[in-house]
């Protein structure tokens, strides 16, 4: 059985090895492979966010009473994210490397320290507060 720090963790793991292989792509001009990588990252990220704001989030808030503390943070977090990840997805599109990149280095930044903070304080966390973590986490493999 998976816990929610190794699960959750495995899953930023995943979700960085495609974006560094659609930057990869773009920064070689192969707009068609960095396009396929990037749908990956972008559906496994979109994904993550919503397995944690719809299930993980409310389990943890529900069992410890932190209805404003670290989940809203990340809630937060996941917002400056998305709109970034919006702004990739145009550079992608319209062909922009620069702007790409650009953004792409950004977004990294940000994953990294939002992804430290979950890793180090969260997940553990809700591995010592949500009671049914496991069965939790066997559901999000399942899907």
């Amino acid at each position: 059985m998976t816990s929610i720090p190794e699960f959750m963790t495995n899953k930023h793991r995943e979700c960085d090895d495609f974006f560094t292989k659609a930057e990869a792509a773009v920064a070689k001009d192969d707009w068609s492979l960095a396009l396929g990588h990037w749908q990956q990252f972008a559906s496994e990220l979109s994904k993550h966010f919503d397995q944690e704001e719809e299930v993980l989030f409310p389990k943890f808030e529900q069992a410890t009473g932190m209805t404003s503390g670290p989940t809203q943070v990340m809630r937060m977090e996941h917002q400056q994210m998305r709109a970034l990840v919006q702004d990739l997805d145009n550079a992608l599109a319209a062909k922009e490397k620069n702007d790409f990149l650009g953004f792409g280095e950004t977004l990294m930044v940000m994953m990294q320290q939002h992804n430290m903070k979950e890793e180090m304080m969260l997940y553990p966390m809700m591995a010592q507060n949500i009671a049914e973590g496991e069965q939790i986490i066997k559901s999000f493999q399942n899907n």
